[in-house]
């Protein structure tokens, strides 16, 4: 179907509403990073500690999400943006159901991410550079994706044969090793920018 046969349909709960039914700003923590940095680990025990403060999230992985609906794309220049793509429209809409995304995924290229963050009302997008080198990651490397890639058994790796471009001004720089430290100071910033209310 043509695109030029779809009109967008309105909804009458808007998201100003949800977000004060959640009683929370929704945004999208979007935590990118070389694999093996430390991402998801830091993503998922801060989403629990969000939840014990009564806010409302969701978290979405880079390896989960293809398993089903980025089922279809490789790891070539093109499938990535791709998949970022999706998820930038992904992100878009559970802003817009007020929630606290939280987004995991290598994203190495700067463009798609500032795709992403321009989807989002601008105060809505926090770019998390999880900012660990390329030896510790790959000493952390339990999958063997590193070697794999330095033997040429996978191509495209982030980091050996595919560029990762960091972020020039992230919301939020990560680098220390400390989780407890980490989770921290993403509340703080959450808190200190009036995301979330903690009594």
């Amino acid at each position: 179907m043509s695109q030029n046969n779809l009109v967008w349909h309105p909804s009458h709960v808007r998201k100003e509403q949800r977000a004060k039914q959640k009683k929370q700003k929704p945004c999208v923590l979007w935590f990118t990073g070389l694999s093996g940095s430390g991402k998801s680990t830091l993503a998922n025990k801060l989403e629990s500690r969000l939840v014990e403060l009564n806010c409302h999230t969701y978290l979405i992985d880079g390896d989960n999400i293809r398993f089903g609906l980025n089922n279809d794309l490789g790891f070539d220049e093109h499938s990535r943006t791709e998949n970022i793509r999706r998820i930038g429209e992904l992100a878009k809409l559970f802003v817009d159901s007020g929630t606290i995304l939280l987004s995991t995924f290598i994203s190495p290229f700067r463009a798609d991410r500032e795709f992403a963050r321009e989807l989002v009302e601008n105060d809505e997008f926090i770019e998390v550079f999880v900012d660990t080198s390329l030896e510790v990651c790959e000493s952390r490397d339990i999958k063997g994706l590193y070697e794999k890639a330095r033997d040429g058994k996978i191509e495209n790796f982030t980091g050996i044969t595919s560029p990762y471009e960091r972020p020039q001004n992230p919301e939020i720089h990560i680098v220390d090793e400390d989780i407890e430290k980490n989770i921290e100071l993403v509340i703080n910033y959450l808190k200190d920018k009036g995301y979330i209310v903690v009594k």
